[in-house]
């Protein structure tokens, strides 16, 4: 009786061992990254605000040659074309920027086998930043 309960305690101590070892994230490498700062820093996503502030300032030019000719609501509806077509240039502009970072994390985090690629602002404390290198590849 007495043999078999220590049999059953070093099973469960070898158990707990075996469960709570395999818990742990050490083989989990974290990788972060500031977006704030690529957005400000990287050379892509400065020329594709460029290439939107110079479609935006073609379209304001030519809205307001237009208005000495047309009525006012014409010119209206016609601002209101005009505002939906920078909108949707704006919006493939930021689906292509969004593209192009995630495609560059995805290869860092092959690269540097990372598990997990966390946004900085919302990580306390640790984490390899690897906001640097995402903004060296989006040029």
């Amino acid at each position: 009786m007495l043999q078999t309960r220590k049999m059953v305690l070093l099973l469960m101590l070898v158990f707990m061992t075996a469960l709570l070892g395999g818990c742990g994230a050490s083989g989990a490498t974290i990788g972060v990254v500031d977006v704030n700062k690529v957005m400000t820093e990287s050379p892509q996503v400065k020329q594709f605000q460029e290439q939107l502030n110079v479609k935006g300032k073609e379209l304001s030019d030519q809205l307001e040659k237009e208005k000495a000719t047309l009525s006012p609501a014409d010119f209206q509806k016609r601002q209101e074309t005009v505002y939906g077509d920078f909108m949707k240039t704006k919006q493939e502009m930021e689906t292509q920027v969004d593209t192009s970072i995630k495609q560059t994390l995805e290869q860092i985090s092959k690269d540097k086998k990372l598990s997990v690629i966390l946004y900085k602002n919302g990580v306390a404390q640790g984490g390899m930043d690897i906001t640097d290198e995402v903004i060296k590849k989006l040029q």
